[in-house]
């Protein structure tokens, strides 16, 4: 049994994936409680992602926590060890571009067997866990708050997500209305200012990977979304 860390609701049907880049669909797993799977092959071993809820994917993957010599203890004071470091670890990590950006491990699911690092005398770990990562989708509708406002478009902030994008082009009918605190305003005195909460649909993303982060296009152009 896997060390309970946290643990989310029960996520939505098993509907198709990819392997090796390939999407694939299996008939045989509509009824298994997943919405979307994704595995990929790593030198370091398997990384099994689920899709829960809109952007956040449950995943399964291994880690090396590497424990100093004094921490050593048995059963739980062990586990409790590895937990701590595997968080500091994961912490660390700001996000990758297959699994998105990394909030939480949830389960420590196995402990492997400790080897001595000859250089430093600590003890290093292989362990599996589940964790919980956050990751946009073209097509998904997100909430967003607007954290800057210019004449061509807006920015917003979701979640994680520092910068995506919201074209004037993207907003029929609103018009930009320019003074000390500029925003957009449609014909039903709708605004689109900083600090408004917009309902939108993502058009695209893309991974930056020097900045080990990533950028969404939005758009209101659509029934049911705008300012909330």
């Amino acid at each position: 049994m896997g060390l309970l860390i946290w643990k989310l609701t029960k996520p939505e049907v098993f509907v198709s994936g990819v392997i090796h880049g390939r999407s694939f669909s299996s008939p045989t797993l509509q009824s298994v409680s997943v919405s979307e799977v994704v595995r990929s092959i790593r030198a370091s071993g398997f990384v099994f992602c689920f899709r829960l809820k809109k952007m956040f994917i449950k995943v399964k993957l291994p880690w090396d926590v590497t424990i100093p010599a004094e921490d050593m203890d048995t059963g739980l004071m062990l586990q409790r060890a590895i937990v701590i470091r595997l968080l500091e670890a994961f912490g660390t990590k700001k996000a990758t571009k297959d699994l998105g950006y990394l909030i939480t491990p949830t389960i420590l699911e196995n402990i492997g067997e400790g080897k001595i690092k000859e250089q430093t005398g600590e003890i290093q770990f292989p362990v599996v866990f589940d964790g919980i990562c956050f990751k946009m989708f073209k097509g998904e509708v997100v909430h967003g708050v607007v954290h800057k406002v210019h004449k061509s478009g807006v920015f917003l902030r979701s979640g994680p997500y520092e910068i995506i994008y919201l074209s004037h082009v993207k907003m029929p009918g609103y018009e930009f209305i320019p003074g000390e605190k500029p925003f957009f305003m449609n014909r039903n005195m709708s605004r689109i200012q900083i600090g408004a909460r917009v309902r939108f649909i993502v058009l695209d993303t893309e991974w930056r990977e020097a900045e080990k982060d990533f950028m969404a296009l939005a758009s209101i152009d659509g029934d049911n979304l705008g300012p909330i």
